[in-house]
């Protein structure tokens, strides 16, 4: 496992992977965003080639990060799935029945629209769009502008201020310029000052380029390493 990059944001201790995840110390909850599972499948289905092997690899990443941590608790930020059920959201939930022990809440992105039925058969638990867990808020879609305007916030369950919010989505990507005006964009994960955007954990998915502002964080993902590039 590659060297993980501690960050403490509301007095939690947060640890940031290379394989696009966050273990919520505290909690011993793993914490991550846009697997996108079955979304080679899907492809396939509908006459586009995409190797199964990649699919394969996001899979065994996702088994080996929980069982480094030891989590006990699985959170995912959305599109956990990508569309209708296929061979390989068989082999998921063939691997969630052999851990039954293992809790999973996810909150609903805009490719999560499998039927209830398949989500309680994997005993998945659904939030349909806003969950809150200590001083965060987790959400699949941040939309800035409507947040700032948003005067009744809701308030998490243990802070007097507003709820750190975080968020995916977006497959965020940051610009890496080299010195002969080269440049490259790589994952990153995002951390302003009243949210966080997480990667794509699937490395089958696109990137949007953000602009992070003088005080943001930002940690791009390179060659299985971390690189905070503010």
């Amino acid at each position: 496992m590659n060297e993980d990059q501690l960050l403490i944001c509301r007095g939690q201790h947060l640890w940031l992977s290379p394989e696009r995840t966050v273990f919520w110390e505290e909690e011993k909850t793993m914490i991550l965003s846009d697997t996108h599972f079955g979304k080679t499948g899907h492809f396939r289905k509908n006459g586009i080639a995409i190797p199964q092997t990649i699919y394969k690899e996001d899979l065994q990443r996702f088994f080996s990060i929980i069982q480094f941590y030891k989590a006990q608790r699985v959170l995912v930020v959305g599109d956990f799935f990508h569309s209708h059920v296929n061979e390989e959201l068989d082999w998921f939930l063939k691997w969630k029945r052999d851990f039954s022990q293992l809790q999973i809440t996810m909150v609903k992105g805009n490719h999560d629209i499998l039927p209830a039925s398949w989500y309680e058969a994997a005993a998945i638990e659904i939030i349909p769009e806003t969950l809150f867990s200590g001083p965060f808020q987790f959400q699949h879609d941040y939309d800035e502008k409507a947040q700032k305007n948003k005067n009744n916030i809701e308030q998490a369950t243990d802070t007097n201020h507003p709820a750190y919010i975080f968020s995916g989505h977006i497959h965020p990507g940051i610009t890496i310029k080299g010195l002969s005006k080269q440049s490259l964009r790589f994952p990153c994960f995002y951390f302003g000052k009243h949210h966080c955007i997480l990667p794509a954990f699937s490395k089958f998915s696109g990137l949007a380029t953000i602009k992070p502002k003088k005080e943001d964080q930002i940690f791009a993902i390179v060659n299985n390493q971390l690189i905070q590039t503010k």
